[in-house]
């Protein structure tokens, strides 16, 4: 059901809102570890690399499909705050046109382009056809992945943060059955993997429409909403294209340090692999925190409840420190045993070169969960330069990292160029939020 954020306690609200986003999100990445565990275990070492090699690539498309796709939920936010439910609507209809429009023009030219990406990523020449058919699947049912994305974006905007989930954890349940089938009984190997991401990514995206539209009569949408007007368009990629930006750019630092995991051999790609994988996994607490904070931000804009604002991201920043240690923990201890999970009887070197890159990057978890607060809650506030600015920032440190450290250092630069990344950036993004409400209480008072 629908939440209005802008009455009751900010940290009740934030905390009962994340945990179904949290649980979605964790879900969600069952997607990927569903393949990586079975891939790795019933393909071998070498094409769980190949499935990681992509890694980077999947993030900068999907990144920036997604990133547009949340936008248009902190649009919807604003309005749904504001109780304007005709422009709710409006809003509602040409985010799904933009959806198709927007996935259909990153779709087509990095299909075709496909095969050059992966060798400017230095894939190595034993898993490059492995890594081809995984992707080039994956990038064609782009439209699957920002469907959903739309959609789950479009309900947490309205306050509904369980319904996504619910959907997810019933796809993710589809897409492991579709991984075994299509793996093991067809023999289709890494495209397997991708068809049941995309198909499992698709039903879940239609799942949320018909609960959307069935349930919500202020999101059921007429054909008096369906027109694209520039008014609109622009607000909602004023909000979007920030965001999708930012991702791509992270993407591109990403795969800067996954052309030089690249040049060490199958077997650290395999270890960067696996522990990007408990990695990202982990990540999803502060993510969903992060993504909390931009409805919750979007919907007290719309009602200029500005004092709700600034006790809620406080509530969040003293959370920050628990989120951090949990990540940690999770990271340091679960590391061995999740790498076993993703590879089947993994050398001690694998285990070795997985472990090193989890115990410096918990080190750093604290800004990283910053990053997430600081920049959702921003992009919810409708102050998207700056975030888009950080991910710039992302990309220089990562890529500055690697190639001033990693030739002497080795792959342990690449492990801090991650720690490096966070330190800088969320810096920046506090500064920007408190220079922001430096001045928004200054207004208020006047």
């Amino acid at each position: 059901m629908a939440k209005d954020m802008t009455t009751g306690h900010p940290l009740k609200l934030i905390l009962l809102f994340t945990i179904p986003v949290m649980i979605g999100n964790m879900v969600q990445q069952i997607y990927n570890m569903a393949d990586a565990v079975i891939v790795g275990r019933f393909l071998g070492a070498d094409a769980l690399a190949a499935v990681g090699a992509v890694g980077s690539l999947m993030f900068l498309t999907q990144g920036f499909a997604n990133g547009i796709a949340q936008g248009f939920g902190v649009a919807v936010s604003h309005a749904f705050g504001a109780k304007d439910h005709k422009l709710l609507k409006h809003y509602v209809a040409v985010s799904l046109m933009l959806t198709v429009i927007i996935s259909l023009l990153i779709t087509v030219p990095t299909v075709i382009c496909c095969e050059k990406l992966l060798i400017w990523l230095n894939t190595p020449d034993n898993i490059m056809q492995m890594a081809y058919n995984y992707l080039v699947i994956i990038l064609a049912g782009i439209v699957c992945n920002m469907a959903y994305n739309a959609s789950a974006g479009i309900l947490r905007g309205v306050g509904d943060s369980k319904t996504p989930l619910f959907f997810l954890i019933f796809s993710s349940a589809l897409n492991i059955v579709l991984d075994i089938y299509m793996i093991v009984v067809l023999k289709l190997g890494t495209a397997g993997a991708a068809y049941a991401t995309v198909i499992a990514q698709g039903v879940s995206a239609l799942l949320c429409f018909i609960y959307m539209f069935g349930r919500f009569e202020i999101l059921r949408i007429g054909r008096e909403d369906c027109y694209l007007d520039l008014k609109t368009v622009k607000k909602m990629l004023s909000i979007g294209v920030p965001m999708a930006v930012n991702y791509s750019v992270t993407a591109l630092g990403l795969t800067v340090m996954q052309s030089a995991v690249n040049m060490f051999g199958s077997a650290v790609v395999a270890a960067y692999t696996a522990a990007s994988k408990v990695y990202v996994l982990a990540m999803q607490i502060p993510l969903s925190f992060g993504m909390t904070m931009s409805t919750y931000c979007g919907q007290n804009l719309g009602a200029e409840a500005y004092q709700r604002i600034f006790k809620g991201i406080r509530y969040a920043f003293l959370l920050s420190f628990v989120i951090a240690a949990v990540q940690a923990a999770a990271c340091v201890f679960g590391g061995p045993f999740a790498v076993r999970l993703f590879i089947d009887h993994p050398s001690a070197e694998i285990v070795s070169y997985a472990m090193e890159y989890l115990k410096i990057a918990s080190c750093f978890y604290v800004p990283l969960t910053w990053i997430f607060i600081y920049r959702n809650s921003l992009q919810g506030l409708d102050q998207g330069f700056i975030p888009m600015v950080s991910g710039l920032l992302e990309f220089f440190a990562r890529y500055f990292t690697v190639k001033l450290f990693a030739g002497q250092f080795g792959y342990t630069a690449v492990c801090f160029a991650d720690p490096a990344t966070w330190v800088t950036t969320s810096f920046l993004l506090m500064a920007t939020y408190y220079l922001w409400s430096y001045k928004k209480r200054k207004e208020v008072k006047g």
